[in-house]
């Protein structure tokens, strides 16, 4: 492994960078990155990804790059939490997503198979450090940011379920990430488009927020990302945690001992870049005790990040022996998961979405459906004349990235021979398209419609009222958040599916026929009347 006293400091300060970039191949600039500026590793989201032949050889390129310049191996990184938020969607096992695995009955063992495959696959991708498990917990229905993305609103489950996530992670060598500390879970504004707050005292967070990073901790994690949060009970001046020395050194690192790598969020995100800007957070956030710092997308802000710090290491403001713990950090977790001892990647051992891990991801999904109500005994569906409306996944925050494809859950009832009028409303036409939507009704015997966040858009419950009041069969299915029952709790039949994936897709498709047994239970309360842990079969 490479001394720290034969890097430079300009070097040693690349390691603490982790950069995004635009492009499936190796750019000028980026290679400029890592070259000249000696960038501890990268970021690929879904501007980055083609499929995976090509994700694998873009990893490889990019370490014989920092090979053939006697640059250190790279941190190949991404976020790759499951369900909703993936990078990589197609020609991998894309397994379900935190909530929807909290519902299944696999218990924690099924969140530990879904990140050991998970990790399989992205190692053998070249992808070495992932940004998941998500430990929030959720427990704020108006939460716009996490959501499905946690285990639930139980700091126990959560924590249990993180801490085998972690485990499987690990056990494939992928690093994983505790995020978002000390707890992003009951916000309602997303730290991508402002400085969330907040308010609870002390011995709230310690009684909820901060349990699944006690277990994740005690459980050995690679790393624990901090948010964009300010929690004033925490910290006395109006910083958020990612600036924050009180919390990242004095309660992460100090009090609860944790040894491993910190490293922020993404620092242009508008918590930060519109508060403080982030070539100057960079700074803070290293003071603070950040020893990883992500900038996900502009070169000047990332060239600028590393030039700052130097700038204020030569200053005196930060000690260069606090830069050189940092790096020794980084370094011994490079060896520890081989990235250092790197071997060339061999294209052709590619296990990537192999039957046998296409058939954990399915068990695993199906498993997670969950019916919360059927007063009427709407289901298994009949075989009649069925509309069915699905409302498109949007990017609903910061972490969402638009995605292709015609997955509807009309077209996955129609594979099973259902006799279909299917009908695919973007987010955005709901109310422009809610005439045309009754009007397919009048043909149809019965209705069932996909909702998708619709907690946050009005336009989608006053569809479902309209098509409530035509009088006919009426199965409501939540394509995110399970949350929307809230916004009509007077329909009669309501199904979970937590994610919109075409796999839950074909799940929900399979469980509204009848041709499964709905066993998912809820991970969050729906109000009074749906306590977190209930299934409908569970009263009858």
């Amino acid at each position: 492994m490479r001394e720290i006293q034969e890097m430079s400091l300009r070097e040693k300060i690349g390691q603490m960078i982790l950069c995004g970039f635009e492009g499936t191949e190796p750019s000028e600039s980026l290679e400029t990155l890592i070259v000249e500026q000696r960038i501890g590793g990268v970021i690929y989201f879904a501007r980055n990804v083609q499929n995976t032949e090509q994700i694998a050889e873009l990893s490889g390129r990019l370490q014989e790059i920092a090979e053939r310049n006697g640059t250190l191996p790279l941190w190949i990184s991404i976020d790759q939490e499951g369900g909703m938020v993936a990078r990589i969607t197609e020609g991998v096992a894309l397994m379900p997503g935190s909530m929807a695995l909290a519902a299944g009955d696999a218990g924690p063992q099924g969140a530990y198979e879904a990140s050991f495959i998970s990790g399989k696959e992205l190692r053998s991708l070249g992808i070495n450090l992932n940004f998941a498990p998500d430990l929030d917990v959720n427990n704020n229905p108006d939460n716009p940011v996490i959501g499905v993305r946690s285990f639930g609103e139980s700091p126990e489950k959560v924590a249990q379920y993180g801490r085998e996530a972690v485990r499987g992670f690990q056990d494939a060598n992928v690093v994983a990430t505790a995020k978002h500390f000390p707890g992003h879970g009951d916000t309602n504004t997303d730290s991508h488009l402002d400085l969330p707050t907040i308010t609870h005292d002390e011995a709230r967070i310690r009684a909820v927020e901060l349990v699944p990073f006690v277990e994740a901790i005690e459980g050995g994690v690679d790393a624990i990302m901090s948010s964009h949060i300010y929690f004033p009970a925490l910290e006395s001046k109006k910083l958020p945690v990612t600036l924050s020395k009180t919390v990242l050194t004095g309660l992460l690192r100090e009090e609860l001992g944790y040894d491993g790598v910190i490293m922020t969020d993404c620092m242009e995100m508008h918590a930060i870049s519109e508060h403080y800007g982030t070539v100057a957070a960079a700074v803070m956030a290293v003071e603070a005790g950040a020893d990883l710092v992500l900038i996900s997308h502009r070169q000047d802000l990332q060239v600028g990040a590393i030039a700052a710090i130097e700038q204020a290491v030569r200053e005196g403001r930060i000690a260069e022996a606090h830069i050189d713990a940092s790096v020794r950090r980084l370094l011994a977790l490079k060896a520890r998961r081989g990235v250092i001892a790197e071997q060339p990647h061999d294209e052709a051992a590619l296990e990537v979405g192999t039957a046998a891990h296409c058939a954990v991801a399915a068990r695993l999904s199906e498993a997670s459906i969950t019916l919360v109500k059927d007063e009427q005994q709407l289901l298994p569906l009949p075989r009649v004349r069925t509309l069915a409306v699905t409302v498109a996944a949007a990017v609903s925050s910061g972490v969402d990235e638009a995605y292709a494809g015609v997955a509807s859950l009309g077209a996955a009832l129609a594979e099973h021979g259902l006799d279909v009028l299917n009908r695919v409303l973007p987010l955005a036409e709901v109310n422009e398209r809610r005439a045309a939507v009754l009007a397919d009704a009048a043909a149809a015997e019965q209705i069932v419609i996909g909702t998708y966040n619709a907690r946050f858009h009005p336009a989608q419950v006053a569809l479902v009222r309209d098509l409530q009041a035509l009088g006919k069969p009426l199965v409501v299915v939540a394509l995110r958040v399970p949350y929307d029952l809230l916004e009509f709790p007077d329909v009669s039949t309501f199904v979970a599916a937590y994610e919109s994936r075409p796999l839950a897709l074909q799940s929900t498709a399979r469980a509204l026929l009848g041709m499964v047994t709905p066993q998912g239970r809820l991970p969050v309360s729906l109000g009074s009347d749906y306590p977190a842990g209930w299934r409908w079969e569970s009263v009858q």
